[in-house]
């Protein structure tokens, strides 16, 4: 063989070795056209160890140098630009043979190698940022509701702040949501990636009185004395809303829902299959049908279940509500009312 034709056929046969690693290509592309990432790297340490004829120019790294097995003098040869693969080294009397890459592969700098590199795919919970083309490779980024975790080292989605917090700072592509507690006067009933905590609503503003004061996971419940309704009512607003703060296991959410539906008489089949949010809105749906010997008997029914906290939680509620009740009967002479709330954010 002459013209280096010995040596690159030694590259070449070390090139073929490697590539059985790689998957092989499509009709449209070649599965010898490229090389995999760790698979140039592989070839490129090959040719530069290969009897030391094989090498970047130190004058000009544009070029290699590496011996013409025709004259036995080293010849300068010149390397293939970004986007261009190496089809022939050059010998003394012919310059180097570039090819441009073929579709899906690319090459990022001036280089040597018999095949381009494979375009990279997008990971999981990834979109393309910008696409691979003959002279850069893809480049990713994590989607929308997404960041980039340094210790799993992949796009995670960003975190919901719970409900008595809001959003300070949402979450980017790079970093994750920012949570704070919901400062006096605020509140947030719900978890979310992008709400900031709620004003309370004020119940003067609009000719009302603070039947309960809001707290950090509802607002402010407001009602008038002139009203001829059940004190019940007031309680059945702020209901949905335990259930998200106060969290209850899976296990006996269900077996709420399961007893509060048979109380109902409706059909209850099923619950021993509902996801976290069914259960909710399963709760919500009670709430607007239940009448007030419902909701008191659901207060036992959290304690039979073995959320007694929430239970707790309702009854002292219910308690601060109807002493608002009772001083709205409970009139002075001059006709106004003595109901002064004294309910602390809980």
């Amino acid at each position: 063989m002459v013209g280096g034709d010995l040596e690159l056929a030694e590259a070449r046969a070390g090139s073929a070795r490697l590539s059985q690693l790689s998957a092989p290509g499509s009709d449209a592309l070649p599965a010898d056209a490229f090389l995999s990432v760790p698979q140039v790297f592989l070839l490129l340490l090959q040719l530069l160890v290969t009897s030391g004829t094989l090498g970047y120019s130190l004058d000009n790294p544009l070029t290699y140098v590496r011996k013409d097995f025709v004259t036995g003098k080293p010849v300068t040869c010149d390397a293939c630009q970004p986007g261009y693969y190496l089809r022939a080294h050059c010998t003394a009397t012919q310059k180097s043979q570039c090819a441009p890459c073929p579709a899906g592969s690319f090459t990022a700098i001036w280089n040597y190698i018999d095949k381009c590199l494979r375009c990279g795919l997008c990971g999981l919970n990834e979109v393309v940022k910008k696409p691979c083309t003959a002279s850069n490779d893809s480049q990713c980024a994590c989607k929308d509701g997404y960041f980039f975790h340094p210790r799993y080292n992949m796009c995670t989605r960003h975190s919901e702040c719970p409900s008595g917090q809001g959003v300070l700072t949402e979450g980017t592509a790079e970093k994750n949501t920012v949570c704070h507690s919901c400062p006096d006067g605020t509140f947030s009933n719900s978890s979310s990636a992008r709400q900031n905590c709620t004003q309370h609503r004020s119940c003067s503003d609009v000719g009302l009185k603070t039947v309960l004061r809001g707290s950090s996971w509802h607002d402010s419940v407001c009602g008038s004395c002139d009203e001829n309704i059940d004190g019940v009512e007031y309680l059945k607003e702020i209901i949905p809303g335990i259930f998200v703060h106060h969290k209850m296991s899976i296990k006996r959410m269900r077996r709420l829902v399961h007893k509060l539906l048979s109380e109902k008489g409706e059909k209850h089949s099923g619950t021993s299959q509902m996801s976290s949010s069914q259960l909710q809105a399963k709760v919500e749906e009670w709430v607007l049908s239940s009448t007030s010997s419902q909701v008191h008997k659901l207060i036992e029914i959290l304690r039979e279940v073995g959320a007694v906290h929430n239970a707790e939680k309702l009854s002292s509620k219910l308690s601060r509500i109807d002493a608002f009740m009772t001083d709205c009967r409970a009139k002075t002479e001059g006709g106004e009312v003595m109901y002064t709330d004294i309910e602390g954010v809980v």
